[in-house]
């Protein structure tokens, strides 16, 4: 009698189990979440990228492989020398695996996207903005500002490379330019400074 209890037992936990699977939509379910992720990327010896997010999620389906940032992500771009060149801030983030066939990687970014090149001393601020590692290109068509010590543009729709060395924004309007500089003036990297060495 207590091994067909037993038998019973399992029988309805198993359906229970399969019944709570069937119902999982896999489309919106993530196969893995990352809590406080921190990546880098190196090469030989140099890190060249690394990428903080709070949160990120990982989705699978027949098609398409993804990862989405709920909680934002920051992007952190080096030079070659290993000195800090651009960052990248967003509220929402998602990069695309477009799968085993063709494969290409894209990521997007929205929500309070700014872009700031520290070389430069210059930041752009827009809505959405993409990412195209294969072509090492961002761009967006919405509406962008930039402010630099050269002036401030503003438009819709921005080229640049993935550094922001040389972002060309369209359909620009209601912008100006400084005119005049000091010549003597000395433009300082904070972020990259060391400071004099201690004795």
């Amino acid at each position: 009698m207590a091994t067909a209890m037993a038998v019973a037992f399992v029988v309805v936990s198993c359906s229970g189990k399969l019944k709570q699977a069937q119902e999982l939509d896999l489309e919106h379910t993530p196969v893995q979440v990352v809590t406080d992720m921190f990546a880098v990327q190196s090469k030989d010896g140099m890190v060249l990228q690394r990428m903080e997010a709070s949160v990120m999620e990982r989705y699978s389906t027949d098609s398409l492989d993804y990862d989405y940032f709920p909680k934002g992500i920051q992007v952190y771009a080096y030079t070659e020398e290993g000195l800090l060149e651009t960052i990248i801030v967003a509220d929402l983030a998602k990069h695309r695996n477009s799968g085993k066939k063709s494969p290409s990687e894209q990521w997007e970014a929205y929500g309070n996207v700014v872009i700031s090149n520290v070389t430069k001393r210059q930041t752009m601020e827009t809505d959405t903005i993409y990412w195209d590692r294969e072509k090492q290109e961002i761009y967006t068509h919405c509406y962008v500002k930039l402010s630099s010590d050269q002036g401030f543009m503003q438009g819709y729709g921005m080229r640049s490379d993935d550094r922001a060395r040389n972002a060309i924004l369209l359909s620009t309007f209601d912008s100006y330019a400084l005119t005049s500089q000091d010549s003597t003036a000395t433009a300082i990297d904070s972020v990259n400074f060391i400071g004099p060495l201690l004795k």
